[in-house]
């Protein structure tokens, strides 16, 4: 009889997909030249700006996108972070049921070859 890992029975809330998948997202390589590529278009368009420039050097405006994406983006990350904790503290407990369960089974092993050897 096989019975299945306990993580895969662990019910995820929709705030937990979505910071789960944000979060993989965001630790991508996609995400970093993405951004790069929106802050060089801002800057060059603001540099080079035919009309008005809508923030002009030094990016005041750009510097407040930033920081206001960082200021969403570092909780939804600790909340991925702490679900994986909790991942990872129950796998630990799993490991180490599974572990004294198997120390038991030895054990008994052991000790009915001590019975066989004897007789």
């Amino acid at each position: 009889m096989e019975s299945k890992h306990p993580l895969s029975k662990i019910p995820k809330t929709i705030g937990e997909k979505g910071s789960d998948s944000l979060t993989k997202f965001i630790g991508s390589w996609t995400f970093i030249i993405v951004l790069s590529i929106l802050v060089i278009i801002w800057m060059l368009s603001n540099v080079y700006a035919w009309i008005h420039q809508w923030d002009p050097y030094p990016f005041i405006l750009l510097n407040s996108v930033l920081a206001i994406i960082n200021a969403i983006l570092a909780p939804i990350i600790l909340m991925s972070q702490n679900r994986q904790e909790k991942r990872d503290r129950l796998r630990l407990d799993y490991d180490y049921e599974l572990n004294k369960k198997a120390e038991r089974e030895i054990r008994e092993i052991k000790e009915l070859l001590k019975r066989m050897n004897k007789k």
